[in-house]
C-alpha cells in the first residue's frame, strides 16, 4: 500500500495508493500558545497563510521539493512531518520533528493511535510522535498533526564572504556559528565563490550583530559584503530548495555529516556540482546518472540519500543509506509491531518486499 499526500517527493512504493489528501483542514489554531492541529493532508499552503495572518511561521523551514524533483503535487503538513523536512534555520531551532507536539495515526492492524498533545514536555510512555516524524509512512497513517509555531522575526539580513575555497568556507562559517551573534543559516556555493550567514531578530539587534560578526570575519580573507532583508530572504528560499540544481540532468544527492569532514567527503564525491548548507553538516551533490556516491566516499559518520533519481538507479542503490545491523534490527523490531503485515510502503526504507 503506498502512502500519499500531496505527491511531492517523488517516492513510488509497491502497492494500491492510499491518499490521505482529502483529510484537509486546521482543526485548532492558538496564536498565543504557538499552538496549531491540523489534518494530515492540509497543504503547507494554507498552514503558512493562517500563520502569516498571525505574524508567525513554521520556523524550521520546510524545504519545497517540487523545483529539483520536478513534481507537480501540493506540499502536505503530514508529508513535511512524515520526512521530517527541515531547512536551513535547523541548524539554530531544530528539525521539524523537535516542533511536532501531537500525532493521530492509523497503523498496520488499523487501529487509531493518538500521541503526545498541544503543550511540550506531555510525553508519557513512549515517543511515538518522534518516532513518527522521519519514518516516511512505514510504521502508519498519519491523519492529524499538532505542532509548535514561532514568532517571525521584524528582519533579517545576511553577511557574504566572497572567493573562499570549500575549506575556508567550511572554518568560517564554524566560526559564525560558534559565535554568539545567533546565526540560523550558514551555506557555501562553491560554484560562485559565495559563503553567507544569516542573522535574524529586531532591527537594531540585527544591525548590531551583523556588524559584530563583519569584525568577527574581517580577517577570514576574501570581500565582505551584505543582503538586505528582501535579498537574504530570496537567496535562502533559493537554499532551502536546491534552486541551482533544478535546471540539467543528473541525480542529485543529500549527504548528512559532520561539517568538519564535509569538504574532505566533497572531494571523494567528486560530483558535478555541489553546494553546503548547515555550516558543512549538510552537502547537496548534483552527479551524473547512476552514480554511487556512497561507494565514492566509503564510510563516513553521516548518511547518503538519493534525493533525484532515474528508477533503476533508485533499485540499485537505494533511496536511504544501508542501516548498521543493530539499526536494522530495531528498525525491523519497529516495523513488525506497527505494520506487521509489511503492507505500508513497502520497501521505501528496507521494509519487507
Amino acid at each position: 500500500m503506498a502512502i500519499s499526500g500531496g505527491n511531492t517527493r517523488g517516492f513510488a512504493p509497491a502497492g494500491a495508493e492510499l491518499s490521505v489528501a482529502g483529510l484537509s483542514g486546521i482543526t485548532l489554531y492558538e496564536p498565543g500558545a504557538l499552538t496549531m492541529v491540523a489534518q494530515a493532508g492540509t497543504p503547507v499552503a494554507e498552514i503558512e497563510a493562517a500563520l502569516a495572518k498571525e505574524n508567525q511561521r513554521l520556523a524550521f523551514e520546510p524545504m519545497d521539493h517540487r523545483s529539483v524533483l520536478g513534481t507537480t503535487g501540493t506540499p502536505t503538513i503530514g508529508g513535511i512531518f512524515a520526512a521530517n523536512v527541515s531547512g536551513p534555520r535547523r541548524i539554530a531551532v531544530g528539525a521539524a520533528r523537535d516542533f511536532l507536539l501531537g500525532v493521530r495515526f492509523v497503523d498496520g492492524a488499523g487501529a487509531v493511535v493518538k500521541n503526545g498533545g498541544r503543550v511540550m514536555k506531555n510525553v508519557t510512555g513512549y515517543d511515538l510522535v518522534k518516532l513518527m516524524a522521519g519514518s516516511f509512512g512505514t510504521l502508519a497513517v498519519l491523519t492529524e498533526v499538532s505542532f509548535k509555531v514561532l514568532p517571525c522575526p521584524e528582519t533579517e539580513a545576511s553577511l557574504v564572504l566572497h572567493g573562499m575555497d570549500d575549506v575556508q568556507a567550511i572554518a568560517a562559517l564554524a566560526r559564525g556559528m560558534g559565535s554568539p551573534f545567533e546565526v540560523t543559516g550558514a551555506a557555501h556555493d562553491p560554484a560562485n565563490g559565495q559563503t553567507v550567514m544569516r542573522i535574524e531578530g529586531f532591527e537594531a539587534s540585527v544591525a548590531y550583530r551583523m556588524q559584530r560578526l563583519k569584525d568577527l570575519l574581517a580577517n577570514a580573507g576574501g570581500e565582505i559584503s551584505e543582503l538586505d532583508a528582501a535579498a537574504s530572504a530570496t537567496f535562502w528560499t533559493s537554499q532551502r530548495d536546491v534552486a541551482a540544481f533544478a535546471e540539467g540532468e543528473g541525480d542529485v544527492w543529500r549527504v548528512s555529516c559532520k561539517p568538519s569532514d564535509a569538504p574532505a567527503l566533497a572531494a571523494k564525491a567528486a560530483a558535478e556540482a555541489h553546494c553546503y548548507d548547515w555550516a558543512g553538516g549538510l552537502i547537496w551533490m548534483r552527479t551524473v546518472a547512476g552514480t554511487d556516491v556512497r561507494a565514492r566516499m566509503g564510510g563516513f559518520d553521516g548518511h547518503a540519500t538519493l534525493l533525484r533519481g532515474a528508477d533503476e538507479t533508485r533499485a540499485k542503490l537505494g533511496v536511504f543509506h544501508p542501516e548498521a545491523p543493530g539499526v536494522a534490527r530495531l528498525t525491523a523490531g519497529l516495523r513488525a509491531r506497527f505494520d506487521p503485515r509489511g503492507i505500508f510502503n513497502s520497501g521505501l526504507m528496507g521494509a519487507a518486499q
